[in-house]
Protein backbone atom coordinates (compact mmCIF):
# COMPACT_ATOMS: atom_id res chain seq x y z
CA UNK A 1 0.00 0.00 0.00
CA UNK A 2 1.45 3.46 -0.83
CA UNK A 3 2.09 5.69 1.79
CA UNK A 4 -1.43 7.81 3.56
CA UNK A 5 -1.98 11.14 2.74
CA UNK A 6 -2.31 13.84 5.56
CA UNK A 7 -4.28 16.38 3.24
CA UNK A 8 -6.63 14.54 2.16
CA UNK A 9 -7.37 12.14 5.24
CA UNK A 10 -7.98 16.01 7.03
CA UNK A 11 -10.76 16.89 4.51
CA UNK A 12 -12.67 16.00 7.80
CA UNK A 13 -10.30 16.58 10.76
CA UNK A 14 -12.90 17.84 12.72
CA UNK A 15 -15.99 14.89 12.06
CA UNK A 16 -13.07 11.95 12.29
CA UNK A 17 -11.87 13.91 15.93
CA UNK A 18 -15.29 12.92 17.65
CA UNK A 19 -14.73 9.88 18.65
CA UNK A 20 -11.18 10.66 20.35
CA UNK A 21 -12.76 13.37 22.40
CA UNK A 22 -15.59 11.01 23.29
CA UNK A 23 -12.77 8.50 24.13
CA UNK A 24 -10.58 10.52 26.11
CA UNK A 25 -13.48 11.84 28.09
CA UNK A 26 -13.54 8.27 29.86
CA UNK A 27 -10.06 8.28 30.45
CA UNK A 28 -10.00 9.69 34.26
CA UNK A 29 -6.21 9.55 35.64
CA UNK A 30 -6.56 9.65 39.65
CA UNK A 31 -3.01 11.54 39.07
CA UNK A 32 -1.25 13.34 36.29
CA UNK A 33 0.11 10.99 34.29
CA UNK A 34 3.83 10.68 33.53
CA UNK A 35 4.46 8.81 30.18
CA UNK A 36 1.54 9.33 27.60
CA UNK A 37 1.54 7.35 23.83
CA UNK A 38 -0.44 7.59 21.06
CA UNK A 39 -0.29 4.71 18.99
CA UNK A 40 -1.15 5.41 15.41
CA UNK A 41 -1.06 9.21 15.73
CA UNK A 42 -1.69 9.79 11.89
CA UNK A 43 -1.20 14.02 11.28
CA UNK A 44 -0.88 14.55 14.60
CA UNK A 45 -3.61 16.63 15.11
CA UNK A 46 -5.40 14.55 18.00
CA UNK A 47 -2.09 13.73 19.62
CA UNK A 48 -2.16 17.37 20.54
CA UNK A 49 -4.99 16.80 23.05
CA UNK A 50 -3.52 14.69 24.42
CA UNK A 51 -0.62 17.28 25.41
CA UNK A 52 -3.01 19.92 26.24
CA UNK A 53 -4.86 17.57 28.71
CA UNK A 54 -1.65 16.44 30.56
CA UNK A 55 0.17 19.27 30.16
CA UNK A 56 2.97 17.93 32.21
CA UNK A 57 3.71 14.57 30.68
CA UNK A 58 5.94 13.37 28.02
CA UNK A 59 3.59 12.85 25.39
CA UNK A 60 5.11 10.66 21.86
CA UNK A 61 3.23 10.34 18.41
CA UNK A 62 4.02 6.35 16.72
CA UNK A 63 2.79 6.45 12.85
CA UNK A 64 4.12 3.51 10.39
CA UNK A 65 3.34 6.44 7.95
CA UNK A 66 6.32 8.51 6.86
CA UNK A 67 4.20 11.00 5.54
CA UNK A 68 2.08 11.02 8.60
CA UNK A 69 4.89 11.53 11.03
CA UNK A 70 5.96 14.24 8.55
CA UNK A 71 2.74 16.18 8.85
CA UNK A 72 2.71 15.90 12.24
CA UNK A 73 6.06 17.25 12.99
CA UNK A 74 5.29 20.09 10.35
CA UNK A 75 2.76 21.00 12.95
CA UNK A 76 5.03 21.35 15.68
CA UNK A 77 2.56 20.37 18.69
CA UNK A 78 4.27 21.76 21.96
CA UNK A 79 5.98 19.57 24.09
CA UNK A 80 4.93 16.43 21.32
CA UNK A 81 7.42 14.10 20.10
CA UNK A 82 7.72 11.80 16.93
CA UNK A 83 8.44 8.88 16.21
CA UNK A 84 7.60 6.50 12.88
CA UNK A 85 6.90 2.83 14.43
CA UNK A 86 4.90 -0.30 13.87
CA UNK A 87 2.50 -0.70 16.00
CA UNK A 88 2.84 -4.44 15.70
CA UNK A 89 6.45 -3.83 16.77
CA UNK A 90 6.39 -1.34 19.13
CA UNK A 91 7.50 -1.45 22.55
CA UNK A 92 8.02 1.06 25.63
CA UNK A 93 11.74 1.75 27.52
CA UNK A 94 9.50 1.07 30.51
CA UNK A 95 5.53 1.07 30.63
CA UNK A 96 3.34 4.17 30.30
CA UNK A 97 0.57 5.62 32.25
CA UNK A 98 -1.87 5.99 29.40
CA UNK A 99 -1.70 4.14 25.78
CA UNK A 100 -4.22 5.80 23.78
CA UNK A 101 -4.61 4.04 19.62
CA UNK A 102 -7.37 5.73 17.65
CA UNK A 103 -8.48 4.00 14.53
CA UNK A 104 -6.03 1.65 14.37
CA UNK A 105 -6.02 -1.50 15.57
CA UNK A 106 -9.04 -2.17 12.53
CA UNK A 107 -5.62 -2.46 10.21
CA UNK A 108 -4.27 -4.67 12.24
CA UNK A 109 -5.10 -8.73 11.43
CA UNK A 110 -5.39 -10.75 14.40
CA UNK A 111 -5.50 -7.47 16.98
CA UNK A 112 -7.11 -9.56 19.98
CA UNK A 113 -3.57 -11.34 19.77
CA UNK A 114 -1.99 -8.02 19.88
CA UNK A 115 -3.87 -6.77 23.67
CA UNK A 116 -1.15 -8.95 25.78
CA UNK A 117 1.37 -7.23 24.75
CA UNK A 118 -0.65 -4.09 24.51
CA UNK A 119 -1.14 -4.62 28.54
CA UNK A 120 2.69 -5.47 29.43
CA UNK A 121 3.18 -1.86 27.91
CA UNK A 122 1.40 -0.13 30.46
CA UNK A 123 2.23 0.73 33.87
CA UNK A 124 0.51 -0.86 36.58
CA UNK A 125 -2.10 0.99 37.45
CA UNK A 126 -2.20 2.49 34.11
CA UNK A 127 -4.96 3.29 31.16
CA UNK A 128 -4.96 1.47 27.76
CA UNK A 129 -7.79 3.16 25.56
CA UNK A 130 -9.12 2.84 21.73
CA UNK A 131 -11.23 3.02 19.30
CA UNK A 132 -12.40 1.48 16.16
CA UNK A 133 -14.62 1.43 13.28
CA UNK A 134 -17.65 -0.83 13.98
CA UNK A 135 -19.17 0.02 10.41
CA UNK A 136 -17.66 -2.35 8.68
CA UNK A 137 -20.96 -4.27 7.05
CA UNK A 138 -22.16 -0.70 5.95
CA UNK A 139 -22.55 0.18 2.52
CA UNK A 140 -19.68 2.50 2.59
CA UNK A 141 -17.53 -0.20 2.90
CA UNK A 142 -19.90 -3.09 1.21
CA UNK A 143 -20.20 -1.23 -2.04
CA UNK A 144 -16.04 -1.25 -2.49
CA UNK A 145 -15.57 -4.65 -1.44
CA UNK A 146 -18.26 -5.78 -4.08
CA UNK A 147 -16.83 -3.52 -6.94
CA UNK A 148 -13.34 -4.96 -5.93
CA UNK A 149 -14.52 -8.72 -6.35
CA UNK A 150 -15.61 -7.79 -10.13
CA UNK A 151 -13.74 -10.04 -12.22
CA UNK A 152 -11.56 -6.75 -14.14
CA UNK A 153 -10.26 -5.39 -10.53
CA UNK A 154 -9.87 -8.64 -8.40
CA UNK A 155 -6.79 -10.04 -9.88
CA UNK A 156 -5.27 -6.71 -7.96
CA UNK A 157 -7.35 -6.11 -5.16
CA UNK A 158 -7.13 -9.96 -4.06
CA UNK A 159 -5.62 -9.41 -0.43
CA UNK A 160 -4.99 -6.16 -0.25
CA UNK A 161 -5.75 -4.74 3.51
CA UNK A 162 -8.98 -4.41 4.51
CA UNK A 163 -10.14 -3.06 8.00
CA UNK A 164 -10.97 -5.53 10.52
CA UNK A 165 -12.71 -4.96 14.07
CA UNK A 166 -14.94 -6.65 16.74
CA UNK A 167 -17.64 -5.45 19.26
CA UNK A 168 -17.13 -4.17 22.77
CA UNK A 169 -17.98 -7.37 24.55
CA UNK A 170 -15.12 -9.24 22.39
CA UNK A 171 -12.58 -6.54 23.80
CA UNK A 172 -13.98 -6.57 27.13
CA UNK A 173 -13.63 -10.43 27.29
CA UNK A 174 -9.99 -10.41 26.15
CA UNK A 175 -8.82 -7.32 28.57
CA UNK A 176 -10.59 -9.16 31.61
CA UNK A 177 -8.96 -12.12 30.87
CA UNK A 178 -5.57 -10.37 31.22
CA UNK A 179 -6.53 -8.81 34.26
CA UNK A 180 -7.99 -5.26 33.47
CA UNK A 181 -10.86 -3.09 34.35
CA UNK A 182 -13.07 -2.76 31.46
CA UNK A 183 -15.21 0.15 30.43
CA UNK A 184 -16.33 -0.93 26.59
CA UNK A 185 -19.23 1.20 24.71
CA UNK A 186 -19.98 1.83 21.05
CA UNK A 187 -21.68 4.69 19.82
CA UNK A 188 -23.21 5.83 16.67
CA UNK A 189 -22.44 8.94 14.69
CA UNK A 190 -24.45 10.84 12.48
CA UNK A 191 -21.57 13.00 10.38
CA UNK A 192 -23.85 15.39 7.83
CA UNK A 193 -21.19 15.76 5.13
CA UNK A 194 -21.25 18.23 2.23
CA UNK A 195 -19.61 18.94 -1.31
CA UNK A 196 -19.63 16.47 -3.99
CA UNK A 197 -19.40 12.81 -3.49
CA UNK A 198 -18.70 13.25 0.39
CA UNK A 199 -18.94 9.50 1.18
CA UNK A 200 -16.54 8.79 -1.49
CA UNK A 201 -14.13 11.85 -0.50
CA UNK A 202 -14.58 10.18 3.38
CA UNK A 203 -13.82 6.30 2.09
CA UNK A 204 -11.02 6.87 -0.22
CA UNK A 205 -8.79 8.26 2.31
CA UNK A 206 -9.16 5.73 4.43
CA UNK A 207 -10.98 2.23 4.28
CA UNK A 208 -10.75 2.71 0.35
CA UNK A 209 -7.63 3.46 0.34
CA UNK A 210 -5.60 -0.17 0.38
CA UNK A 211 -7.54 -1.00 -2.86
CA UNK A 212 -7.58 2.33 -5.12
CA UNK A 213 -3.74 2.04 -4.22
CA UNK A 214 -3.79 -1.66 -5.34
CA UNK A 215 -5.46 -0.86 -9.03
CA UNK A 216 -3.48 0.15 -12.00
CA UNK A 217 -3.50 3.65 -13.56
CA UNK A 218 -5.92 2.39 -16.32
CA UNK A 219 -8.48 0.67 -13.95
CA UNK A 220 -8.67 3.40 -11.25
CA UNK A 221 -10.80 6.17 -12.69
CA UNK A 222 -13.22 3.85 -14.06
CA UNK A 223 -13.26 2.02 -10.52
CA UNK A 224 -13.64 5.25 -8.91
CA UNK A 225 -16.46 6.45 -11.07
CA UNK A 226 -18.32 3.19 -10.56
CA UNK A 227 -18.01 3.24 -6.63
CA UNK A 228 -18.72 6.92 -6.58
CA UNK A 229 -21.79 6.11 -8.14
CA UNK A 230 -22.99 3.70 -6.01
CA UNK A 231 -22.05 5.29 -2.81
CA UNK A 232 -24.39 8.09 -4.22
CA UNK A 233 -27.47 5.90 -4.85
CA UNK A 234 -26.69 4.18 -0.88
CA UNK A 235 -26.17 7.72 0.59
CA UNK A 236 -28.78 10.42 -1.16
CA UNK A 237 -28.43 13.98 -0.77
CA UNK A 238 -30.60 15.31 1.66
CA UNK A 239 -33.05 18.53 1.14
CA UNK A 240 -30.53 20.45 2.01
CA UNK A 241 -27.82 19.25 0.06
CA UNK A 242 -25.92 17.24 2.55
CA UNK A 243 -25.44 13.69 3.23
CA UNK A 244 -25.99 11.78 6.14
CA UNK A 245 -23.20 8.90 7.16
CA UNK A 246 -23.88 6.65 10.16
CA UNK A 247 -21.11 5.70 11.57
CA UNK A 248 -20.72 2.74 14.62
CA UNK A 249 -17.74 3.33 16.54
CA UNK A 250 -16.67 0.83 19.25
CA UNK A 251 -14.66 2.06 22.40
CA UNK A 252 -12.58 0.42 24.91
CA UNK A 253 -10.77 1.66 28.53
CA UNK A 254 -8.73 -0.58 30.34
CA UNK A 255 -6.81 -0.17 33.37
CA UNK A 256 -4.63 -2.13 34.03
CA UNK A 257 -4.06 -4.19 37.35
CA UNK A 258 -2.26 -2.48 40.01
CA UNK A 259 -1.82 0.44 41.71
CA UNK A 260 0.07 3.33 39.41
CA UNK A 261 -0.11 6.80 38.05
CA UNK A 262 -3.90 6.16 36.00
CA UNK A 263 -7.06 4.49 36.43
CA UNK A 264 -10.44 4.72 34.77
Amino acid sequence: MADWDPEHYLVWADERGRPFVDLLARVAPSAPPRTVVDLGCGPGNLTAMLAERWPEADVLGVDSSPAMVAEARRRAAPRVRWSEGDLRDWAPDRPVDVLVSNATLQWVPGHLDLLPRLVDAVAPGGVLAFGVPGNLGEPSHELRRRLAAEPVYVEHTRGVAVPHAHDPADYARALTVLGCTVDAWETTYLHVLTGEDPVFTWVSSTGARPTLDALPDALRPGFEAELRSRLREAYPPEPDGSVLLPFRRVFVVARVRGAGAARV
